[in-house]
């Protein structure tokens, strides 16, 4: 495990895998470097690149502060492209998508931008997003209910369906998603009102791969093409047979294919 300090002292961990060009890759809600989609992709990815996974502030072994703001976040990934020669490639996935879009926008020096279905709901029907989400999530984690502030996320926020939710609570990875609840706010702040910002979008100019699932939902394959739409040097894919949760052999195989592009 290596450490580095963002701008607001907080203590960012993370691991550096393989060589190459430095790619660094976000995770998206109750993920961290340990647990997800990145143990798995990084080593596929370390294969070309130097690949960077991290903790995000308030997971794993990454410390954190009272005040959050989703800049806070953005000055992370600063604060990781600095430690890995000044510019990088970054890769983001889900809500991670959401955040390096943020910081794409805040014209952090990325050389190439890839994205995997940030999670907007425009165009949603019949489970629009509670204006109050964030006060729901704050006040159940603050009165120490972690298991219903993940349900609460996956049923009421994304639109799982409440049994897949209750299935999952007797498996053991509800435990590793209790731990992290507390950053379940963050997540949403990142997403904003959970629409497109379009013109904000159209303002990164860096080559960028956006890409979604053949079989996800079709809020999210809209939420892709909308993305895609605003984006003015983009490549988009939709991966045939792949869902949300998708095979990561299948991802390294596009991202590897993007990111060595001359």
């Amino acid at each position: 495990m290596n450490t580095v300090i963002s701008k607001d002292g907080t203590t960012i961990a993370y691991d550096k895998f393989g060589s190459g060009k430095p790619l660094i890759l976000i995770d998206g809600a109750l993920c961290y470097r340990s647990f997800g989609p990145m143990p798995k992709l990084a080593p596929l990815l370390a294969k070309h690149f130097t690949v960077f996974t991290y903790d995000r502030r308030g997971r794993g072994d990454s410390s954190d502060t009272i005040r959050y703001a989703p800049e806070r976040e953005v000055e992370d990934l600063e604060a990781l492209i600095t430690e890995a020669g000044g510019s990088a490639y970054v890769f983001g996935i889900s809500s991670g998508a959401g955040l390096a879009l943020r910081a794409a926008e805040s014209k952090l020096n990325i050389s190439k931008l890839a994205l995997y279905e940030p999670p907007y709901v425009i165009g949603k029907k019949g489970n629009q997003t509670p204006p109050d989400h964030i006060k729901q999530l704050n006040t159940m984690i603050g009165s120490g209910r972690r298991s219903d502030a993940v349900k609460y996320f996956m049923v009421d926020m994304v639109g799982a369906p409440a049994i897949a939710a209750f299935i999952m609570r007797l498996l053991p990875m509800w435990k590793k998603f209790k731990a992290i609840a507390h950053t379940l706010p963050y997540d949403a702040a990142i997403m904003g009102d959970w629409c497109v910002p379009i013109e904000k979008i159209s303002s990164i100019t860096i080559p960028t791969l956006i890409a979604g699932g053949e079989k996800s939902p079709a809020t999210l394959r809209n939420a892709v093409q909308l993305v895609a739409d605003a984006l003015p040097n983009r490549t988009l894919r939709v991966l045939k047979g792949q869902s949300h949760n998708v095979n990561t052999e299948v991802l390294a195989s596009m991202l590897t294919d993007f990111f060595r592009q001359q």
